[in-house]
């Protein structure tokens, strides 16, 4: 019988260093075959929509996310299955169809806002990392990020920040730091942490990830 890969959820307020801690526990096991895949890439598709209908979706509530569709590519990936993970255009709210991800992972991580807040996703997890990382520098890395990559104005960043993001950080993020079995304060260099870290990740993950393959 095939084994399934090891899942690791990275789950944090916006910008608060999910993708980096992701990657860097990437290259800590890089005699795995993983696969790093964000949820922000399962946002619903919304080209059946208005451009200004669009723009007044909330994208910080866990319901913008295809939870549905998430699970299902999840549960390939788990499997030892390659699977089209779609890509999702921020400037349209539309969803293309990406690029395929390896088979036969050893170990799968799935990072996103939302990450520690479904409980199916719970229930298929290993290991469950929480970045927490202060308001205000979350903030000013959303602001950089947004105006640099997404072309978008600062009037147009805060005002998404103080209406949608802040409030559900608040209703729907936070909370889920209960349902980590690890806390990561995501504004300190995560060397130290990815040390202690070592010992699960060498051993327990890569001893029992691929047994029976």
């Amino acid at each position: 019988m095939v084994s399934k890969a090891k899942l690791i959820l990275i789950a944090g307020g916006t910008c608060s260093g999910k993708t980096t801690i992701a990657r860097a526990i990437g290259r800590r096991v890089e005699s795995l075959k993983t696969v790093i895949v964000s949820h922000d890439n399962y946002y619903k598709d919304l080209v059946h929509l208005s451009l200004a209908e669009r723009a007044k979706v909330n994208f910080d509530h866990p319901d913008s996310i295809d939870k549905a569709y998430l699970l299902q590519d999840l549960t390939l990936m788990l499997e030892g299955e390659a699977v089209n993970v779609p890509e999702y255009d921020f400037s349209t709210h539309s969803r293309g169809e990406g690029k395929l991800c390896i088979a036969d992972a050893d170990l799968v991580i799935l990072e996103g806002i939302f990450a520690l807040y479904y409980p199916e996703l719970l229930e298929l997890s290993d290991l469950k990392i929480y970045v927490d990382t202060d308001a205000d520098t979350r903030l000013a890395r959303r602001l950089a990020r947004d105006i640099m990559e997404r072309g978008r104005e600062v009037e147009s960043v805060l005002d998404q920040y103080l209406n949608t993001v802040k409030p559900s950080h608040a209703a729907f993020i936070e909370p889920s730091k209960k349902n980590a079995d690890l806390i990561i304060p995501g504004d300190k260099d995560f060397d130290t942490v990815l040390y202690m870290l070592n010992g699960y990740l060498l051993y327990d993950l890569i001893s029992h990830s691929r047994k029976g393959r």
